[in-house]
């Protein structure tokens, strides 16, 4: 069997710039590529590589594939993706345009400022590929524009202003993207509601089968093929609730079925439903309904 390549790590902006033939760093925490000027190099296609920096990519419009894990996405179109310290990505660059921007920046940048403490909240950063954001012909101006103001200040000798002014030009591109995908939940709603009721069928089917073990958010992302976070970012944009919260109104509701309808025991429908101990779900239940089991389902005698 033919041995896979060890991923290439890349520790420093300037060590990935040499290896994409692209020009040394004017900043040494922070660089941005400008695909119209400099296209793209095809020295690691198929290769798997780690970067220890944070990466935003703004395809104007680009006919290729980007892997992640076992799953691609494809970037024709355009968009915007999002790539976090230490993940690892394999490029495959098929014939066509590739034109739009890449920023990369180390944590270091921003680890003094308010964005090094809240970057984590950015929730698309740990988004699966075919997750990212696609724009409409307005956005892709606006974040064009952001994206040159950020190469007209790497230009510009560096100052005792010059990293203030970076990171609040890399927060206002991250704010963006995160207005910009609140919209693309609500207008796919058609589609985000159709997995909302994927969701509900394979919970259904889990408290059905009684397996061992509370259904985990993990569990039902990888069920549904999308990532934990972005499962999350868009069930609270369209209902209000986090995965976690879903999956317990969802068992809640199987709980008040069996308690108004079967002559199961409170510790027979814990355990069907899951539970390890009955006091874990006489904990929840009353925390979601005000009332014990017990008390319920007296209500209904």
């Amino acid at each position: 069997m033919k041995a896979i390549p060890s991923p290439i790590v890349y520790k420093s902006i300037s060590e990935l710039m040499r290896d994409m033939d692209m020009p040394e760093p004017l900043h040494p925490l922070v660089t941005l590529v400008n695909y119209d000027i400099k296209g793209t190099s095809r020295r690691n296609v198929e290769r798997r590589f780690l970067i220890d920096f944070y990466k935003v990519s703004f395809k104007k419009d680009f006919r290729g594939q980007v892997k992640y894990g076992q799953g691609y996405y494809d970037f024709e179109g355009g968009g915007l993706a999002f790539l976090a310290p230490n993940q690892l990505v394999k490029m495959s660059v098929e014939e066509g345009c590739y034109e739009g921007y890449t920023i990369y920046f180390h944590a270091d940048l921003i680890r003094n400022y308010q964005l090094g403490k809240n970057i984590h909240q950015y929730g698309f950063f740990t988004y699966a590929v075919n997750e990212a954001l696609f724009l409409s012909d307005k956005e892709k101006k606006v974040i064009a524009g952001l994206f040159e103001n950020i190469a007209a200040e790497l230009d510009n000798n560096i100052d005792a202003f010059s990293q203030d002014v970076l990171v609040s030009q890399i927060e206002l591109l991250l704010n963006y993207s995160n207005r910009f995908y609140n919209r693309q939940f609500l207008t796919r709603k058609a589609i985000h509601h159709d997995l909302i009721s994927q969701m509900d069928t394979y919970l259904a089917g889990r408290f059905a089968d009684q397996l061992d073990g509370i259904p985990t958010v993990p569990e039902v992302a990888k069920h549904l093929q999308v990532s934990s976070r972005y499962l999350t970012d868009m069930l609270r944009s369209l209902t209000g609730q986090s995965a976690q919260q879903h999956i317990h109104d969802r068992l809640i509701e199987k709980a008040k079925e069996s308690l108004s309808t079967t002559r199961l025991t409170i510790a027979e429908i814990a355990y069907q439903l899951g539970f390890e101990h009955p006091q874990s779900f006489n904990k929840l239940f009353k925390r979601h309904t005000n009332l014990s089991p017990n008390v319920f389902r007296k209500s209904f005698n």
